[in-house]
């Protein structure tokens, strides 16, 4: 038991320091806000209005076919990332990593995480549900949407900013972005990481903490 209590103030001493120095520091660590002038990187695929960039309006169908907007990214904090289900490679190590993530923040009320299918037409809602039970997801605040895929790559594209789009028909042919994305309460994007990499995980799981002060 001693040896557990010391293990666990061991690994809280560098998170302390961290959210310390984040509070009472003269170099505060500060989780960035991405895209405060949108309207900047407008493009012929993407049109974004005056000010800061939100995450826009959608509705999509999760796991258990029910309907889920962006309203349900309000004020929480929101782990996202694209992947599907037949995905043969990364988006298995992306899904490992997101339950890290889903693991570091158990019970916690504040954190949810959201995965997005690139492959709508297979990854209906029971094959998602089959997906997260394989993947062993809790479920109680990881959701997965499926719809439409002209709306889902638009969300992808012009709310996430990532660059998602279709290849020539073959068993890996949808090339979308390994990153996961760091959403705040107010919708705005936070942080970029590699979902795929174990240090860039870890990188987003202290940003979560301290994002977490912000709240």
């Amino acid at each position: 038991m001693r040896k557990t209590v010391f293990l666990f103030i061991l690994l809280l001493i560098p998170v302390a320091i961290v959210l310390f120095l984040h509070r009472f520091g003269e170099n505060r660590y500060e989780i960035p806000v991405y895209y405060s002038n949108a309207a900047e990187m407008s493009s012929d695929i993407c049109v974004f209005p005056e000010g800061q960039h939100l995450i826009p309006p959608f509705t999509f169908s999760d796991q258990d076919n029910r309907p889920t907007s962006e309203e349900w990214l309000t004020d929480k904090i929101t782990v996202v990332d694209f992947i599907f289900t037949n995905c043969p490679s990364m988006c298995k190590e992306m899904s490992a990593e997101m339950l890290r993530v889903q693991e570091a923040f158990r019970d916690d009320a504040q954190l949810q995480l959201l995965s997005f299918t690139v492959d709508p037409e297979h990854d209906q809602p029971q094959v998602l549900k089959e997906y997260a039970s394989r993947v062993g997801v809790d479920e109680k605040n990881w959701r997965f949407l499926t719809g439409d895929k002209a709306p889902l790559y638009e969300v992808a594209r012009c709310g996430f900013l990532l660059p998602v789009q279709e290849g020539d028909g073959g068993s890996e042919d949808f090339i979308h972005s390994n990153k996961f994305v760091l959403v705040d309460g107010q919708r705005r994007i936070r942080g970029y990481y590699d979902g795929d990499d174990r240090q860039e995980v870890d990188r987003l799981i202290q940003e979560i903490r301290i994002l977490k002060t912000e709240f």
